[in-house]
């Protein structure tokens, strides 16, 4: 399978100034999909300008005619399965069948309380997971859905025409736990890392691709139990939280090695963020242009 490079532009520009442009540009770049996280502020954006992913991506789908679009990641934090199925079949009608939906379970962040609810533990988390992914599943694919969950619930839901990608958009599953891996076999087109967490601040970059592997290979298993072939999954690396976060970043000779390493690995999808100046995510526009048109070529 050929190395497919992406990006993400986080929701901070006003559409009319800049947010348009950063879409349209995605396109011209040749990048296979553009994302947006799902959040309703995030980390050190909270006290600046953050807008919604589900209105940022129709302007977007209006903007571009090739592009994909996607969340990268939607949670259950703020998001109940029948309103989001709606949305998501609006929103691929308007994209003319581009989006896919990245979703994960979520994290303790402002999203975790912003309706006024306690934050979840883990198990918690992991319990609206399992519950979310299978009703969406369902919801995005029958015109008709009544389902009592413990967590979840739907009464005669319907979503009719349906989606114009079938049987359904595709998810892209971010998940390295047991529960999650298998809720992306059982469920997933795609799977998502970050690298492991744990390695962030303190690890090496050879520790960081060992845990990779050891996630593919986990991966594999859970597909195997599910009977599915894990190749059947792309494998999407989200870039900007491993330890070697900046040097990707820094020259396409940087970013073509880090590329080529973790696809070896098995990583099939990459995606780095558009540039935002005094960020986390600030660098070279010149390098983020350069990755985008020569990188792929490189990786052949």
């Amino acid at each position: 399978m050929a190395m497919r490079l992406s990006t993400v532009i986080l929701p901070v520009r006003r559409w009319s100034d800049g947010g348009r442009d950063e879409w349209q540009r995605a396109e011209r770049l040749g990048f296979h999909t553009a994302y947006t996280y799902d959040h309703l502020s995030w980390r050190t954006f909270r006290d600046g300008p953050w807008f919604g992913a589900v209105p940022t991506l129709t302007a977007a789908a209006a903007a571009t005619d090739r592009l994909r679009l996607g969340t990268l990641v939607t949670s259950p934090n703020f998001r109940h399965p029948v309103t989001l199925a709606k949305d998501l079949i609006t929103l691929d009608d308007v994209s003319n069948g581009r989006i896919t939906l990245g979703i994960g379970a979520g994290g303790n962040g402002f999203d975790a309380t912003a309706l006024g609810q306690e934050p979840w533990t883990p198990r918690e988390r992991a319990d609206h997971f399992a519950e979310f992914v299978p009703l969406l599943d369902r919801l995005l694919t029958e015109p008709s859905v009544t389902q009592r969950g413990a967590l979840y619930s739907a009464d005669e839901a319907r979503n009719i025409p349906g989606c114009v990608q079938r049987p359904r958009i595709p998810f892209a599953v971010a998940a390295t736990g047991p529960r999650g891996l298998k809720l992306a076999a059982e469920h997933g087109q795609a799977w998502v890392t970050t690298g492991d967490p744990k390695l962030f601040e303190a690890g090496t970059p050879e520790q960081s691709r060992d845990a990779v592997r050891g996630q593919i290979d986990r991966l594999a298993a859970a597909c195997a139990q599910a009977g599915r072939d894990p190749e059947e999954l792309d494998k999407v690396l989200l870039t900007g939280f491993t330890p070697d976060r900046a040097r990707p970043m820094e020259s396409l000779d940087a970013f073509v090695d880090f590329a080529g390493a973790h696809f070896a690995l098995g990583i099939t999808e990459i995606v780095i963020h558009a540039p935002i100046p005094d960020s986390d995510f600030a660098a070279d526009e010149k390098v983020f242009e350069q990755i985008a048109t020569e990188a792929l070529a490189q990786l052949s």
